[in-house]
């Protein structure tokens, strides 16, 4: 405990991918940072760092690079997706992306979220002023005007901290998030997505694709080894159907599906299903607490922007937190969190609308907006200036980027 009565600057609520990469995003500062989580980080029920693959944009890439962790996750398992090949089944429309029309060495990155965790458990057990307790479950959050007390139950029993702030990163369906009252919208799709893993045909040469069909989008995103991982969105109940499909049946169903772009597939890898529902949080901040990551915003994976929100939302609130503590400003003020709300609606309320806004459109069978879509994306093909526009979108570095994403480490 510190002068002013205080057990820690800041508290984060959920240990996984983004509350760690908070976490360390903090550790240079001054601040005081305890990470809670429940599951232990090296148990298979830990959500955040099992073999779902992630598709990291170029501009999270920048972030992760700026923090120290790149080098450590490049070496672990990152394969570069240098173009995408996006088309509409059985439509003429199709668009490509090129790492050569942005000028940079890959769109993106495919990155196991599994590696991604053990660079980050890496990082934190190194970082001086963070300390980790799991598990540990928060069983009471009570703001007040100079603090925040939290009840954390441990292997050693219970205990209360008192903190400056609260951040919840504890998921689409944070706990945290209800019991301190931060209101939630949430919309199911309808859909499903299966994850699998596929060989192709033929060499991937770091082409990802993305196919919109009748049923929602599907995605082939080239890793190691000469794989794709699959991200295959369908219908709830086609999923019973095709989760129990035999190996030889479900790769036939989804060559069916995908095309023969990638050549035959073969050796589908275990299967996993997650259900999809948008999350919408109008305001994501409370009394001395705020929400980011899936506990702020749960969107549709087309695109892979997901993860990468929650990336931006982690280097913004770290710029801000530092500036304030640099400052002698409360870190906990209303002032302080408005202004990280302020500097996040934007981008959140961009991204949310452009995920969700492309599920829509690409569901939607009308004649008359089939064609409208296939034009679109026949002119982001051939025309520069909306190609740049769609590139800046799904590469993360559209409008103002945090210091974290332009290489500035904190001082």
């Amino acid at each position: 405990m510190n002068d002013n009565g205080l057990d820690y600057d800041v508290a984060i609520v959920g240990g996984g991918l983004v509350g760690a990469s908070l976490a360390c995003a903090l550790s240079p500062t001054p601040l005081r940072v305890v990470v809670i989580e429940a599951v232990l980080f090296k148990s298979d029920a830990q959500p955040s760092y099992d073999e779902r693959m992630l598709a990291l944009s170029h501009g999270s890439k920048q972030i992760l690079s700026t923090m120290g962790i790149w080098p450590a996750v490049a070496a672990g398992d990152a394969t570069p997706i240098e173009r995408i090949h996006i088309s509409d089944r059985g439509r003429a429309g199709f668009t490509r992306l090129s790492h050569r029309d942005a000028g940079v060495e890959a769109l993106g990155f495919v990155v196991p979220a599994r590696v991604l965790g053990q660079v980050l458990i890496g990082q934190l057990e190194i970082s001086q002023g963070v300390e980790v307790l799991c598990p540990g479950r928060v069983a009471g959050i009570v703001p007040g005007e100079q603090d925040i007390v939290l009840t954390v139950v441990t292997g050693g029993g219970e205990r209360e901290l008192r903190v400056k702030l609260a951040v919840l990163a504890d998921g689409g369906r944070s706990p945290a998030r209800e019991s301190l009252g931060i209101t939630a919208t949430v919309h199911d799709y309808g859909q499903t997505a299966i994850l699998t893993t596929v060989t192709p045909g033929h060499a991937h040469r770091h082409v990802a694709y993305e196919r919109f069909t009748d049923s929602g989008p599907l995605a082939l995103l080239p890793t190691s080894g000469n794989r794709y991982a699959v991200v295959w969105t369908t219908r709830h109940e086609c999923v019973e159907t095709l989760m129990n499909l035999s190996d030889q049946r479900f790769i036939a169903a989804l060559q069916r599906r995908f095309g023969d772009r990638a050549g035959r597939l073969s050796k589908p890898g275990r299967r996993q299903a997650h259900r999809l529902t948008l999350v919408r949080v109008p305001n994501p901040v409370a009394c001395r607490a705020l929400a980011i990551g899936n506990a702020a915003h749960t969107i549709h994976p087309v695109s892979g922007q997901g993860f990468n929100l929650g990336v931006r939302d982690v280097a913004v609130l770290a710029e801000v937190l530092h500036g304030a503590a640099k400052q002698g400003e409360d870190i906990g003020s209303a002032v302080v969190l408005s202004c990280y709300a302020e500097r996040r609606r934007r981008d959140t309320l961009a991204t949310t609308l452009f995920t969700d806004g492309l599920v829509r459109l690409f569901s939607n069978t009308l004649p008359p907006v089939a064609w409208a879509r296939d034009a679109a994306m026949v002119a982001v093909d051939v025309l520069p200036p909306v190609k740049r526009f769609l590139l800046h979108r799904t590469m993360g570095i559209a409008g103002r980027l945090p210091q974290l994403a332009r290489g500035l480490p904190f001082e």
